[in-house]
């Protein structure tokens, strides 16, 4: 029984930290804050052929290309009109960088391991694999996401491919 509380309050202190919240659909979500290398307003984003429908594109971010998700159309929800709050958030995911269009950006919350539960259990046909926890903030619930298991997948391999094949015929010419 000692071991288990142990192993429980290291998974806490890992997971306790700083997250950068952000608003989809009127539900407040976290990411790491160390995953996020900046927020950007929405910018012309260029389509890129044969991607999943949450795939908008890529980005052209200071002379680097960048893919961009619609976290809306990630996860199964409609995709909203785009505001003066909408904008993209770049993370760094496995050496990559990915914008993640949301909303709006809320503020930076540094949130102690003992108020971060584990995901609830919806059963066998409900991925929550994505979720990191679910973080308990002055009375409300903010789902923190694992945002590797979120963008991670082959979609991604395939738009880094894409990006990596248009640099260097880019380059040759």
């Amino acid at each position: 029984m000692a071991e288990q509380e142990m192993l429980l309050k290291q998974e806490q202190g890992t997971r306790a930290g700083k997250y950068l919240t952000f608003v989809i659909a009127d539900e407040e979500y976290g990411l790491e804050i160390l995953k996020v290398r900046e927020i950007i307003g929405i910018m012309d984003i260029t389509a890129v052929p044969k991607t999943p429908d949450f795939v908008k594109g890529v980005i052209n971010l200071r002379g680097k290309v960048i893919p961009v998700i619609d976290l809306r159309l990630k996860f199964s929800m409609e995709e909203a009109q785009r505001t003066e709050e909408t904008c993209i958030i770049v993370v760094s995911v496995n050496e990559l960088e990915v914008g993640i269009i949301v909303d709006k950006v809320s503020e930076v919350q540094d949130i102690s391991g003992q108020d971060i539960e584990d995901s609830p259990e919806f059963g066998a046909q409900v991925d929550t694999e994505f979720i990191l926890g679910m973080g308990k903030t002055e009375g409300r619930v903010t789902i923190l996401l694992d945002i590797a298991k979120v963008l991670g997948g082959e979609h991604i391999s395939a738009v880094q491919s894409i990006i990596e094949t248009d640099s260097e015929g880019s380059e040759s010419k």
